[in-house]
């Protein structure tokens, strides 16, 4: 029986082996996508702040690239310290779910089940103020701001933003 057990955990080692070298062998070897320019980011940044100040907003803004890390953070002089993260977290979110965090916040609130989402990594933040970036019909980047008085206000300076950069 021994025997018998062995060979067949050889037997299927081998195949699993010589199938997953055939699949190996058939995936290109990189990949290749498009993201935020660290100029564009930087502009954006900074148009985001922009209009916010000019509504009288303290804000930050913060624009990521494809992988969810900053390329460009911009702080109003007065914009809470807190604002640095949640701004970086509302961008990574929308970079990581490809979606408007309004959308997610909204989501969660309507359908409970959908809630252990928000805590399954340490990066997202389910607030109004995180925009996907789109080029050419790819997700390139995604922008955050933080600190306006309400989150739907976030959302108009991101958006007006990418609307006068892009």
């Amino acid at each position: 029986m021994k025997r018998l057990t062995l060979a067949a955990f050889t037997s299927s080692l081998i195949f699993s082996t010589t199938s997953f070298g055939s699949f190996a062998n058939e995936a290109p070897a990189t990949s290749s996508f498009s993201q935020i320019s660290s100029s564009s980011a930087f502009s954006l940044a900074h148009e985001a702040v922009k209009q916010c100040e000019a509504k009288g907003y303290n804000v930050t803004a913060t624009v990521v690239g494809v992988s969810g890390n900053v390329i460009a953070q911009l702080r109003s002089d007065n914009a809470g310290t807190h604002t640095l993260d949640s701004s970086r977290q509302k961008a990574f979110t929308a970079m990581s779910m490809k979606q408007p965090t309004a959308n997610l916040m909204k989501l969660i609130a309507e359908k409970p089940i959908m809630q252990p989402l928000q805590t399954m990594d340490d990066n997202l933040l389910f607030l109004a103020g995180g925009m996907p970036i789109t080029i050419n019909n790819a997700v390139v980047g995604a922008i955050g701001v933080g600190g306006a008085p309400g989150g739907h206000l976030d959302v108009e300076c991101a958006d007006a933003a990418i609307k006068a950069v892009l």
